[in-house]
């Protein structure tokens, strides 16, 4: 795996979870239910997707 490959997944992974947090907090207004939707990233701003 080349360093331009590993970068491009390190930042989405990241991304993700910035979003998911975000999309959570302005929901919930938890930070328990934020920190536990940053772990499920991109699941959790599909599933948000999907339902909205």
């Amino acid at each position: 795996m080349n360093t331009k490959t590993k970068s491009t997944v390190s930042t989405g992974i990241t991304f993700g979870s910035a979003l998911a947090i975000a999309i959570s907090w302005s929901v919930h207004k938890s930070i328990l239910w934020a920190c536990i939707h940053g772990l499920f990233s991109w699941l959790y701003v599909i599933y948000y997707a999907l339902t909205r």
